[in-house]
Order: C-alpha cells, then sequence, then structure tokens
C-alpha cells in the first residue's frame, strides 16, 4: 500500500510543479465556454455597406436618412459613401464591403409616378449569415419607406428591393473549407514544430545541434523552414482533396493555383513562427501537448472561419483582427470561393509576411543556445 501511495505522491508532486499545467487544466474550460459562447449566434454589428446614390432626389434621401436610422439604433452596419456602382460592387467581391446598396437613376421620379421604384442590394453570398442578416435588414427597412407612419395623400410608395447574389449558391462545405485548409496546417505545426522541437530537448536531441559552430539564427531558421515545410504539404493536400470533395472548379486555373500556394506558404511561415515563438523557452514536454485545445479554440474559432466576425463583440472582434487565422482564412476564401485574385489577398499576405518576420527576430532573441 505505501508504495503504491508513493507512486500517486510521485505524480501530484510533478502536477504541482507545472504551474503551466495546472492553469491549463482549469482556465481551459472556462476560456472555451467563453468564446464558444460569444463566437456563434451573435447578431451582425457594424457591417461594411457601401451606398451608392445616382439619383440625389428627395426620395434618395429619405433611404439615407433610414440608413442612418439603422446605423444610429441596431448599428447592424455602418453606411459607406461610394460614386461608383462598379467600384462598390468590386470591393463587395474582393471583401472590403460587407455589402452594398444601389439607388438608381432617376429613382425620386418613379416614386412619384409609382412607377415601380427599385432599389438594388448587392450581397456575398459566400458568406450566407451576412448576407441573410443584410437581406432581412433592407426587406425591413424597404416595408417601413412602403408604409410610413403618416401616409401620404397623393403618394402610395411601392418600392421594391432587388438583391444581386455576386456568386453562386455556396453549400456550407465549400464555406468550410477555408478554415478547415488553416486547421489543418496549425495541427501539423503544433504536431511537426512546436512540439517535436521540444521533446527532442526532453531527448537530448538537441544537444548534437548546439555542439556545432551553427548560429542562433541558423538553427532557429532550419527548425522553423523544416516545420513549414511540413505544414505547407498538408496544406497542398488539404486543398486539392477538399476542393474536389466540395465541387470546386475555380482553384484548378494556373493563377489561382499560384496564389492559393503563395497563401499556404505565407501562412505555413506564420504559424509556425508564431508557435516557435511560444514554446522556444518551454522546456516541460507535457506543456504543448496541454496548450493544444485552447489554442485551438483561441485561434480557431474567432477567425470567421465558422461565424462572421462582425458578430462578435468587441473584445473578441479584436482577438480576431490580430489572430492569423483570420488573415490566412480570410485569403483562402477570397481565392477559393470568390475567385477575385490577387488585390483581394494582399494584405492578408503583408500581414502573415511582415509577422512572421517579426516572431522568428523575436523567437531568435529569446532562443537559449544552452543546455
Amino acid at each position: 500500500m505505501n508504495r503504491m501511495w508513493a507512486i500517486v505522491e510521485r505524480e501530484l508532486r510533478k502536477f504541482f510543479r507545472s504551474p503551466a499545467l495546472m492553469l491549463v487544466a482549469m482556465v481551459f474550460p472556462l476560456v472555451q465556454l467563453i468564446v464558444l459562447g460569444n463566437a456563434f449566434g451573435g447578431k451582425i454589428k457594424n457591417a461594411s455597406l457601401g451606398v451608392v446614390d445616382q439619383d440625389h432626389g428627395t426620395q434618395a434621401v429619405k433611404v439615407r436618412e433610414a440608413l442612418a436610422a439603422v446605423q444610429s439604433n441596431a448599428r447592424t452596419f455602418t453606411p459607406i459613401p461610394y460614386d461608383s456602382d462598379k467600384q462598390a460592387m468590386e470591393d463587395v467581391r474582393t471583401g472590403k464591403l460587407d455589402g452594398a446598396i444601389i439607388i438608381p437613376p432617376e429613382y425620386s421620379r418613379r416614386v412619384y409616378e409609382q412607377n415601380h421604384p427599385r432599389i438594388a442590394l448587392i450581397v456575398d453570398n459566400t458568406d450566407n449569415i451576412m448576407s441573410s442578416t443584410l437581406e432581412d435588414e433592407f426587406a425591413s427597412l424597404v416595408n417601413a419607406l412602403n408604409n410610413p407612419d403618416v401616409e401620404p395623400s397623393r403618394i402610395l410608395q411601392q418600392i421594391s428591393l432587388d438583391t444581386v447574389e455576386l456568386y453562386p449558391y455556396t453549400e456550407y462545405m465549400k464555406y468550410l473549407l477555408p478554415g478547415s485548409i488553416a486547421l489543418a496546417m496549425f495541427v501539423s505545426v503544433m504536431i511537426g514544430g512546436g512540439m517535436l522541437y521540444i521533446d527532442d530537448k526532453a531527448r537530448g536531441v538537441h544537444e548534437g545541434y548546439l555542439v556545432t559552430p551553427i548560429t542562433k539564427f541558423e538553427l532557429v531558421a532550419g527548425l522553423n523552414i523544416a516545420g513549414a515545410v511540413k505544414a505547407i504539404m498538408a496544406g497542398v493536400v488539404i486543398t486539392i482533396l477538399g476542393s474536389l470533395l466540395s465541387g470546386l472548379g475555380s482553384i484548378f486555373t494556373l493563377e489561382n493555383i499560384l496564389l492559393v500556394f503563395l497563401m499556404i506558404v505565407a501562412t505555413a511561415l506564420t504559424f509556425n513562427t508564431m508557435m516557435f515563438l511560444m514554446m522556444v523557452r518551454v522546456e516541460d514536454p507535457l506543456v504543448p501537448r496541454a496548450t493544444f485545445g485552447i489554442l485551438n479554440t483561441l485561434l480557431f474559432f474567432p477567425a470567421g472561419s465558422i461565424y462572421p466576425i462582425k458578430a462578435f463583440p468587441t473584445w473578441l472582434r479584436w482577438i480576431a483582427y490580430i489572430d492569423p487565422f483570420t488573415y490566412a482564412v480570410h485569403g483562402f476564401k477570397a481565392l477559393l470561393l470568390k475567385d477575385a485574385g490577387f488585390v483581394a489577398i494582399r494584405g492578408d499576405l503583408t500581414y502573415l509576411i511582415v509577422s512572421a518576420a517579426i516572431m522568428i527576430t523575436i523567437a531568435t532573441a529569446l532562443f537559449k543556445r544552452t543546455l
């Protein structure tokens, strides 16, 4: 019996000597509850809405006033004036806008003549939740315009809303593919990057590196490039298989192949340098395994891969804005679902590449070239 309790005591001592493990074991369920509870089911707030007023008449002013009222009260969207309908549609396509409304020429005159006045709503239907929210909001807005509180005696408005979907219907499997690619690469980085190096340290394998004249930067860069190559292979395989399974054909053009591969490389480098920076001073091989779940929850779900970022509370949006997952998912969506080209992903590539450069610089400075 005493020998059994000796084993119990030894294991408990190991547990209590590792504060990181204790913290993760106790905090992870709470973090998961908070993040997942706020990442799903929220109402869309402050969506970017382009407003193209080609009429400038009195009835167009009423539409703009209705938009301003929604902005002030429900805050579903933020109107942004545009001069060109083509530019507004292009910005919806590239992700700068979440939607656009076009008030056509002679709209006011058609209202007064009761000659079927129409307003056009442009939506990015690759995001079904965002597009449905905008369609419902504008259906209510048009209904309010058609049924004012004070009914005019001479004018019976019958304004209709024409919804223009920029893309064919997007199945949920296609919608999830960009997030799945990013998640597969992150799992590869966790297993083949950060965890592997800490396991090497625990086994003493890294001592072979330290007795060579290799510099800190060469050692850190070599480990990161090796981990990134593994993540790139995972990304390529999941992208090809996922595209075939979900029926995406746009990826198999030469331009898209090159752009998607560029996104995969930038994402792999960023994920690997991020994990290496997190683990550069970790000694206990149990720590990365314990943090695997909490990192998945904290990085994957706030990235907009499953639910729109505009539906998150403010504090969760800030996490999304600094999360590399957000830019990886946005870039893959722009290429795989929208076929939007380089202009739609240049911001994502810039963030990922700059982040990778910053993180590898900090990791090199923190790396201990000692036992």
